[in-house]
Formats: structure tokens, C-alpha cells, sequence
């Protein structure tokens, strides 16, 4: 295997390792520092392995409130449920303050799963595509249903009228939204990217129209938008107009009180912004051929060498991002929206609107990890270290998502190889060495990282990897803050392969404990209920 080392590094390593270390935040980072724990738990429940940690979904949540109070915002955050389909997540935030929590649900699934983990239907937001039994249960419990059409509005009044249910309380959310990019009206025309959610915002008058003759089934008490987009200046731009639409209800004799802005906060994955830079600059480069392929067989994530002219796309997530979450709401509420020239904010309070928000990937960050076993390494024909891992790519879908980060080495039976507190290297010779999360000495190594599946598109990472030693059998990856849709949302039974057993770790007494997921109730340790 040394040969196979310095093979890469001879041919394929320019300058430095391309490292792309992970964001690692208390009380993750101590987690990852408890090595003899996290190797018992794979050891008793099998590679792979995912774990949760269940207070650090609460603790998410009230950092955005805390955004909330800051502007002096009423409202409530929701959590988009797609994001994870966890137990332990869902009970602990079930019992955070109800009237500042609740639970944005896609399918009937879910908003069963909901109810059942304690979440009463007044908390409970039901989005996404609906048949009648989604509908149905939703009005049922009186849950929030969040109108993409006019034609699920006739649906759902129907089934009103039908059972003889009460009146539903409904936002209609609305997309398409275009702005006038200046020159007192004479300038560009701006639409925002197109969705297949929503109703366009130029048919408003004729959604308004149709819930007026609903008026016996449901109950118009909000407007919102959705955007496939990360960009602040579209998002105050939808907000504005919304916040004017509000106006407009109003005028019609309806009383909506609340603007829901979805999700889309973001995560930052990515520790260094220069790693990060110098990852995708490498990647132009490989793609031009003037450094070795950096992904297998040349993937180049969307770029492609046009007569030595990059062209297309990276799809890739940016997975540096200083402001994300929390910090991301609180940018978008700041900043001067484009027509009117307030802050979003001061907006929301001058027309007396609360405020709704849908994070998902956000409010699970360090929330989890997925760990999986080495179970064996080998060369390939062009000398790269192959490690196959006790997991397959639905069982941590980074790539699916655009999602690139290294994960962490956890050596079998060496406590100096784990992160450092901070989630960084340590300084000494028997601790970690100068250039990764590993005990120095030995050196680091590019690897492709390839899953348990007999296929040739069974890749965990397309790219090559870099860690600070060559993995051995028996080793663990950890690969970090994989709770926002990447340990789960793809997970499958392909080839008879386990899906990942979940657990819920937490901290009693200075001791961890754990549990399956699915036997987490917030009552099972002390700080579990707010006071």
C-alpha cells in the first residue's frame, strides 16, 4: 500500500493535499472525540451507522427564534420534516414551546408521523403535492394547509363540504415573482426562476376570487412563496410583494396575518474557505487537463473543457458558506427590500404580519453523523487506494445533493486519531499530524471512497478523497452533519445491503447514553422538556 501512496502523490497531488475538511461544532465535535463509544456502536448495530443528536434540534430552533425577537417578530419556525425522517428529531422538537414550533409535513406519511410524536394539528403545516387522503386527515386535525393551486383549493373545499369538516385554515403560496430592475419602471423586466410549486403571482386576483366562494370551507390566513433559489436579492424581492399582497387581501375583505418564506437557509459543510476555493479552482483545471482528473474517470460535476474554454455549470453545493441559517434569516431580514427600499423586517411590523419559516436542512445542522466501517483497501490500476466501506451511496447521498466534504478517520484503537475539540488537527507528533485529522507520520493519501453495492456507479464520493493515512480495515469514516437529507433520503434495500440502523445519543451525568431512534422520548432525560 505505500507503493500505492506514493504513486498519487508522484502523479496526482499538486502543491498540497485538496482537503475539504468539515464544519465541526459542539457538541458534535465531542462526540467525534469519543472514540472507544463510537466504534462500540457500530460494533453492536452494524456498519452503517447512523447517529443523532436530538438537543441540538432545539438548540437550532431557538437560534432562529432568537431572530425573530431581535425584529420583534411574531410567528413560528416549522420544520421541514422531509429533511430527516427521524423520531428522536421530531418528539424533541414537539416539545419546544408550541406556539413558537411546529412541523411542515409533504405527504400523508409524514403528517401521520407527526401526530404520533406529539405535534398537535394546529402546529402542523401540510405542503407538497396532496391526494384526498393527505387533505382529508389535514382538515381533519386541523392542521394548515398550504395551497399550491386553485385547483387544490376546489379539492379541498369539497372535502369539506363532503364530511362535513370545519373550516380549514389555509396560506396560498404563490411563485413567479418579477421585479422592475429600475429607471422609474423603464427598466429590465426580472422573473424569478421558474417552479412547479405555486400559483404564479400574476393569477392572484383570480386565486383570491376562488377563496372567497370557499369562504364556508376554509379560512385565508396567510400568503406564501417558493423559491429554487439561494439568492437574497430575489427572496426580499418575493417577501415585498407578498407583504403588498397581503395588503391586497385585506382590501377584498379577507384577513390573512402571516408570510411564510419556506426554507432554503442553507448549511455551511465546509470548515476553510480556501480549501474550498482551491478545491474548485483545481477542478477547472483538471477539467482543462492541466492537472490529473481529481474525480473517477474524469467526472468533472458539470464543467466541460470546450477547446480549452470551461463550459456549463458546477453542480455542486457551495458548501463553504459564512452566512447560513439563523445568520441567513437575519441577512434577508436586514436588507433593504428593492421596491419600497425598507428592510423585509420593518415591513413584516408596519403591515402587522408574523412571520413563517420552513428550515429543514438548516434546523438539523450538527444534528447527526453517519459512520461506516473500512472493510477493505486495494489498488487500482492507476495506483489510487480503493476503500470500500460498509455502506453504499444511498446511505449517505452527498453526491446526490452536490454536497462534497471530507469525512473523518476514526482508526480502529488508536484515541489519538480522533478530531481535536474544535474539529481541527491537533499540534503534536503523537497527536494529529500537519495536514488532516490523523495521527501523524504516516502521512496523507488520496483515495476513492466506493460502497458495498456490485455496481460500477456505487460510488460514495466521485472524487478523490484525501485523508491524512491510508485507511485500514476495521477503521471508521465519519462523515459529518449528514442529517439534513443525506442519511436517509435515498436510503434503499438494493442487493438485501441494511439500510442504517438510527440512534439518538445523549448526555446524562457526564455520561453518554444511546437508543434506537424510534425509543427517544424528550421525557427520557432531564433536559428534554423545557422548563
Amino acid at each position: 500500500m505505500s507503493d500505492g501512496r506514493s504513486t498519487w502523490g508522484e502523479n496526482s497531488v499538486k502543491d498540497a493535499p485538496l482537503y475539504l475538511r468539515p464544519r465541526v461544532d459542539p457538541p458534535l465535535a465531542s462526540l467525534l472525540g469519543d472514540v472507544p463509544f463510537l466504534h462500540s456502536l457500530v460494533d453492536a448495530l452494524g456498519s452503517p451507522l447512523n447517529v443523532l443528536l436530538p438537543e441540538v434540534v432545539a438548540e437550532n430552533a431557538e437560534r432562529f427564534r432568537a431572530v425573530f425577537r431581535r425584529h420583534h417578530l411574531a410567528g413560528r419556525v416549522y420544520f421541514a420534516h422531509k429533511a430527516n425522517r427521524s423520531c428522536a428529531l421530531l418528539r424533541r422538537l414537539a416539545a419546544c414551546d408550541p406556539a413558537a414550533v411546529g412541523v411542515d409535513v409533504a405527504s400523508l406519511a409524514e403528517l401521520r408521523h407527526a401526530l404520533s410524536s406529539g405535534f398537535t394539528g394546529d402546529r402542523v403545516m401540510a405542503t407538497g403535492p396532496k391526494d384526498r387522503e393527505f387533505l382529508w386527515l389535514a382538515a381533519r386535525v386541523g392542521a394548515t394547509v398550504n395551497l399550491d393551486s386553485a385547483g387544490e383549493l376546489e379539492r379541498l373545499a369539497r372535502l369539506v363540504r363532503t364530511y362535513g369538516l370545519g373550516r380549514v385554515d389555509v396560506l396560498a403560496r404563490l411563485s413567479g415573482f418579477e421585479s422592475d430592475t429600475g429607471n422609474g419602471g423603464a427598466g429590465t423586466r426580472v422573473l424569478s426562476r421558474r417552479s412547479r410549486f405555486g400559483t404564479p403571482v400574476a393569477e392572484l386576483g383570480e386565486l383570491l376570487t376562488a377563496l372567497e366562494r370557499h369562504e364556508d370551507s376554509v379560512r385565508l390566513v396567510g400568503l406564501a412563496y417558493h423559491l429554487d433559489t439561494t439568492g437574497l436579492e430575489e427572496k426580499a424581492r418575493a417577501l415585498e410583494r407578498c407583504v403588498l399582497a397581503m395588503d391586497e387581501c385585506r382590501a377584498r375583505g379577507l384577513a390573512p396575518r402571516a408570510v411564510d418564506i419556506g426554507g432554503g437557509f442553507g448549511v455551511g459543510y465546509v470548515a476553510d474557505a480556501g480549501e474550498w476555493e482551491r478545491w474548485t479552482t483545481a477542478l477547472s483545471e483538471s477539467v482543462l487537463g492541466l492537472r490529473p482528473p481529481l474525480a473517477w474517470r474524469g467526472h468533472g460535476y458539470g464543467l466541460r473543457n470546450e477547446g480549452g474554454t470551461i463550459r456549463g455549470t458546477a453542480a455542486l453545493y457551495p458548501a463553504h458558506r459564512p452566512v447560513a441559517g439563523p445568520a441567513y434569516l437575519e441577512e434577508l431580514l436586514a436588507r433593504p427590500a428593492p421596491a419600497l427600499g425598507r428592510p423585509p423586517a420593518t415591513l413584516l411590523l408596519e403591515h402587522l404580519n408574523d412571520l413563517y419559516v420552513e428550515p429543514g436542512r438548516a434546523l438539523v445542522d450538527q444534528c447527526g453523523l453517519s459512520l461506516a466501517r473500512v472493510l477493505d483497501v486495494r489498488l487500482t490500476g492507476d495506483g489510487i487506494p480503493l476503500v470500500r466501506l460498509g455502506m453504499n451511496a444511498g446511505d449517505v447521498s452527498l453526491e446526490e445533493h452536490g454536497v462534497l466534504v471530507d469525512p473523518v478517520l476514526i482508526p480502529r484503537g488508536d484515541a489519538a486519531g480522533a478530531p481535536a475539540a474544535d474539529g481541527r488537527e491537533g499540534g503534536g507528533p503523537d497527536g494529529y499530524g500537519p495536514n488532516g485529522y490523523g495521527p501523524g507520520g504516516d502521512g496523507p493519501v488520496g483515495v476513492h471512497l466506493v460502497g458495498n453495492l456490485c455496481l460500477e456507479a456505487d460510488l460514495i464520493t466521485r472524487r478523490v478523497v484525501h485523508l491524512p493515512r491510508l485507511p485500514r480495515a476495521g477503521d471508521l469514516l465519519a462523515f459529518v452533519n449528514t442529517a439534513g437529507y443525506v442519511m436517509d433520503f435515498h436510503a434503499h434495500h438494493a442487493q438485501r445491503q441494511p439500510v442504517a440502523r438510527t440512534v439518538a445519543v445523549t448526555e446524562e451525568g457526564g455520561a453518554r447514553r444511546w437508543c434506537p431512534d424510534e425509543d427517544y422520548w424528550p421525557l427520557t432525560h432531564p433536559q428534554g422538556v423545557p422548563s
